[in-house]
């Protein structure tokens, strides 16, 4: 018997996955039908595995020389954050891994972008730490910061960022702290009610078909934890120097309470609960899995990250590309519709920085609940 497809959706050869037919679903298609071929080459375009360019010249806005960051903004005026931690992953990995991540598929992201004569513009990680869930506590080698400096930090950032022109501000997460960046930009709106475009991804949960298990048509044979298949075979892929599988470890947290109401890190399952809506029901990872590995380290392969870092860094293009064709450089949303300032008091803070007329927003009055 034929299965009808559902109007506005895409099928594949997977007979549960279905991808919605728009530009997303119809980008997470063709990679999710690509030979490794296609794979190979599109990694290629990103110049996918390279070291890290956190001290390359002209790679962040930090590294890059002023006036160039201002000629770069004047092309494209959207800017990165990639956000991560430091926490423990294991005996096998360290516990820079999630901040690495992050600022790899952001940098892949550049280089492309560059290739097209209009660089995306990356900001240095600002959470090299990090904010973390309860049963993080006690775990050595992993450094918890307290929720309301995350929130604060976050919220200092997205204010200088804007006051230098970079208005429309994209947080690439790779941590259980999204609620935290989450509240960030919820509070940072409601205070300042600045125009611009502000967003926070969790990664792996933007292009989560492409950690699916075997059994559903994926390629790896555990769902996606901490420090697991998952995170090892991209670090084997992006890093390798940095991996020793010879202490690699398997193992399974400690329930206390039958499966089946919260899901793993990617949301893979549909569960009810996701991971971060409950705490009690389970051992705290010091006391369960003390080796700091949640899943199977060992069932590790570089080749099983090629696809999903494909995924994301062609989605964040994708992203980029549909918001500078709405707003172009230097375009915003309109103040009257995003805000309840006044549009005549905002105009000399929307100007060009340090442009005739351009007045600091440190100098702005607040207006939002504080």
């Amino acid at each position: 018997m034929s299965i009808q497809i559902p109007k506005g959706l895409l099928a594949t050869k997977q007979p549960d996955l279905w991808f919605e037919d728009n530009a997303v679903g119809r980008l997470k298609k063709e990679i999710w039908e690509a030979s490794d071929a296609q794979i190979d080459g599109w990694l290629t375009d990103y110049g996918i595995p390279a070291p890290c360019e956190w001290a390359k010249a002209g790679s962040y806005l930090q590294t890059t020389v002023r006036h160039q960051v201002e000629a770069n903004r004047k092309k494209n005026d959207i800017v990165l954050i990639p956000v991560g931690c430091t926490e423990n992953h294991g005996q096998h990995m360290v516990s820079a891994a999630d901040t690495l991540y992050v600022s790899m598929i952001c940098e892949g992201v550049r280089r492309f972008t560059a290739k097209r004569g209009a660089p995306v513009n990356l900001a240095l990680p600002p959470l090299m730490y990090g904010g973390h869930p309860y049963h993080h506590m006690g775990m050595p080698g992993t450094v918890i910061l307290r929720e309301e400096v995350v929130r604060e930090l976050m919220i200092d950032v997205m204010l200088g960022l804007w006051n230098d022109g970079f208005r429309k501000q994209i947080f690439l997460n790779n941590h259980g702290h999204l609620w935290m960046l989450e509240t960030a930009i919820q509070e940072f709106c409601k205070r300042y009610q600045l125009p611009g475009i502000y967003r926070v991804m969790d990664w792996h949960r933007a292009v989560r078909e492409f950690f699916r298990t075997k059994e559903r048509g994926g390629e790896y044979d555990t769902p996606f934890i901490h420090a697991d298949e998952s995170e090892t075979s991209l670090s084997l892929f992006l890093y390798p120097e940095m991996v020793d599988m010879t202490r690699a470890a398997d193992t399974e947290g400690v329930q206390f309470l039958p499966g089946g109401h919260f899901d793993t890190s990617v949301d893979m399952y549909s569960r009810p609960h996701r991971w971060s809506e409950g705490e009690g029901h389970f051992a705290i990872e010091i006391k369960g899995t003390p080796e700091g590995v949640v899943g199977k380290a060992t069932h590790a392969d570089p080749r099983k990250a090629k696809r999903p870092l494909v995924a994301i860094m062609r989605y964040l293009t994708l992203v980029q590309d549909e918001i500078l064709a709405s707003f172009p450089a230097g375009k915003l949303p309109p103040v009257n519709m995003t805000t309840l300032r006044d549009p005549e008091e905002l105009a000399p803070y929307l100007k060009e920085p340090m442009s005739p007329g351009w007045k600091s927003v440190y100098g702005l009055p607040l207006v939002g609940p504080r």
